[in-house]
């Protein structure tokens, strides 16, 4: 096998690893995948076919993985199940095997969590044309903050809205949310220092019914609005176009993403794990 290469977007984001085999990573390999992610936040790698359990000790090797709910995987070990989730439009006795989010919304993971995750793994068991993923590098989006932006947050905690999943629908259990002051999940700061190299970054997970702590409504509604401007703008961002066999990593505390679904979302079929992270601060 060849020696693992690094190659770079060129974009404020993103990085292809070439030359591995993710079905049998060896220590070469996570530590390229590890240094990759470490340089350039999300990374790719082509032309590789894991199974469900593949996928999840690939997962591993970051961390513990984080459960992700209900999971159609029905047919697998309880412990798969419990970790995976297929992301799908493909038909299968008349229901979809599962669900590809919230087309074309930027957001990040589990932010409603006290430990939202911390390592994401995407695998196109089949992709359909057209489909793409969009990622924004938030650390970058905090560098480059307006000096007006910035003294509006610092210190502020967001409160993270879990009423609702992905796709915009209300869970189990749940109330609908009027006012977003009182939405019920985590608080997070809006700016977070990485863990592991202390760079800082934009926090701002989702934005439906999320609030800034302590401002008026109408005050933290603005303010939302001129960050979520800020931190999607196209200068900070990289997509990637999917091929069915692309595997994709990403640091989700410093990344927001958006996945659109492309032109025929009934062939496309992905299987994801995610990695159990830490509070952010």
């Amino acid at each position: 096998m060849r020696s693992p290469q690094i190659i770079a977007s060129g974009a404020a984001c993103g990085a292809e690893v070439t030359g591995v085999d993710l079905a049998e990573p060896d220590a070469a390999t996570i530590a390229a995948l590890r240094e990759a992610l470490a340089a350039h936040l999300v990374v790719v790698v082509r032309g590789q076919k894991l199974d469900e359990l593949q996928l999840r000790a690939l997962g591993e090797t970051f961390g513990p993985l984080e459960a992700q709910g209900v999971s159609v995987l029905a047919t697998q070990d309880p412990a798969v199940r419990e970790a995976h989730l297929v992301v799908s439009n493909r038909m299968a006795l008349e229901r979809p095997t599962g669900s590809l989010g919230a087309a074309a919304v930027w957001q990040s993971d589990l932010p409603y969590r006290m430990k939202p995750c911390s390592i994401a793994l995407l695998h196109a068991a089949a992709a359909a044309p057209g489909a793409r993923a969009v990622f924004a590098n938030q650390q970058q989006a905090f560098d480059t903050l307006p000096a007006a932006l910035l003294a509006c947050i610092e210190k502020r905690l967001l409160l993270q809205d879990e009423s609702v999943d992905g796709e915009g629908r209300l869970r189990e259990g749940y109330a609908e949310v009027h006012d977003p002051r009182e939405s019920t999940g985590a608080q997070h700061p809006l700016v977070c220092g990485h863990p592991e190299s202390g760079r800082r970054a934009l926090f701002l997970g989702r934005r439906r019914n999320s609030y800034v702590i302590g401002l008026p409504l109408p005050e933290s509604e603005a303010l939302l609005d001129a960050l979520w401007a800020h931190a999607t703008q196209p200068v900070l961002t990289w997509a990637h176009d999917w091929r069915s066999g692309d595997i994709l990593l990403w640091d989700n505390r410093c990344l927001l993403h958006r996945h659109d679904a492309g032109v025929a979302e009934s062939q496309s079929l992905m299987l994801r794990v995610q990695v159990r992270g830490e509070r952010p601060r």
